[in-house]
C-alpha cells in the first residue's frame, strides 16, 4: 500500500514498547526492506477495521455469492485432464527416445 505525504496526516507516538516486540517489529521491518514507521503502518492498516471495511466485505462476500449461484456453461464444471496427461507423455516419450537416439550415436 502507497502512503501518501502531500497531506499532513496524523502522527501517533508509542511509548513503553516491550524489547522483545521492538526487536521483533525491527526484524519485520529489516526482512521486507521496508523502515519501522512503514512496517507499522502496514501492520496497522491490515489489522485494525476503518468505517469502510465492512462494506468492503460485504462487497466481497457479494461478488463470492453471486459467482457460486452461477450454473457451469457445460456438463461438469472441470474438464477431464486425462487428454493432456496422455499428450504429455506421448511427448516425454519422444523425447526421450530422441535424446537415447542422440547418445548413441555421440559415443
Amino acid at each position: 500500500m502507497a502512503w501518501s505525504y502531500a497531506v499532513p496526516m496524523p502522527t501517533l507516538y508509542v511509548e513503553n514498547i516491550p524489547d522483545e516486540l521492538y526487536e521483533a517489529l525491527r526484524e519485520r521491518a529489516r526482512a521486507r526492506r521496508t523502515s519501522m514507521a512503514a512496517e507499522v503502518l502496514e501492520l496497522l492498516s491490515a489489522n485494525v477495521s476503518t468505517a469502510g471495511e465492512p462494506a468492503r466485505r460485504q462487497a466481497v462476500m457479494d461478488r463470492a455469492k453471486k459467482m457460486r449461484a452461477k450454473k457451469p456453461a457445460g456438463r461438469a464444471p472441470f474438464l477431464s485432464s486425462e487428454p493432456m496427461q496422455r499428450q504429455d507423455q506421448a511427448r516425454t516419450a519422444r523425447t526421450q527416445g530422441l535424446l537415447r537416439g542422440r547418445r548413441r550415436h555421440s559415443l
